[in-house]
This record gives C-alpha cells, structure tokens and sequence, in this order.
C-alpha cells in the first residue's frame, strides 16, 4: 500500500513563511502527479499546485507568486514553500499523488493532511 505523509504545518502570522513537505513510499515504479490541495473551514477543496513528472507546474491564480512547489525525485518528496501568508491561506493542506505501480496499474492516493493557520 502507498502511503502519503504531509508534514510542515503550523501557526504563523500573517506576512510569514512555512514549507510543507510530503512524502511517498511504498512499492512504486513511476509517480505521474504531485499535487498540494487544501480545503479552509466551511468551504470545498481545491488545488494549489501541482507537479508532473516531466516537471511541469500549475498554481492556483490566488498563490502565485507567493507559493513555490519543488521535488525531491530520489526521495519522492514534494515541498510548497509558502510565503506572504495571509489569513486566507488558512486551510488543511493535502498531498496527492496519481502512482504507476510496478505492475503498470494506476492509482490515486491521498494525504491525511497537515493544518496551518495564518493569523491577522
């Protein structure tokens, strides 16, 4: 079984940094897609940026500039360091990931998710 663990959430104020970090194991030939999403109180869930494996990103229009998604392909890590955090950066973060397994057959796993808060 392929397991995600996100890691990096925390309390900041507005203004200030974190970097989030997510981690795959288990058996896996290829990793497809990386992606970061995160669902603030009362409100659905959405992405904030993703990754494919040729290295092509996507960010969310309300995080660009401010939030940079990078990988580790050794180590099958994602980061998102976020930085000028506002309030509305408040949310759960998700990690995500689309896994070829050795035996070809495609899967989608998800994180169990790491808080962080920004506050005024």
């Amino acid at each position: 079984q392929v397991r995600l663990v996100e890691s990096g959430g925390g309390l900041v104020q507005a203004g200030g940094s974190l970097r989030l970090s997510c981690t795959t194991s288990g058996s896996i030939r290829r990793i497809n897609y990386m992606g970061w999403y995160r669902q603030p109180p009362g409100k659905q869930r959405e992405l904030v940026a993703s990754i494919t494996s040729g290295g092509t990103t996507t960010y969310a229009d309300s995080v660009k500039g401010r939030f940079t998604l990078s990988r580790d392909n050794a180590d099958n890590t994602v980061y998102l360091q976020m930085n000028s955090l506002k309030p509305e950066d408040t949310a759960v973060y998700y990690c995500n990931a689309d896994v070829i397994h050795p035996n070809w057959l495609r899967n989608n796993y998800w994180g169990q998710g790491t808080q962080v808060t920004v506050s005024s």
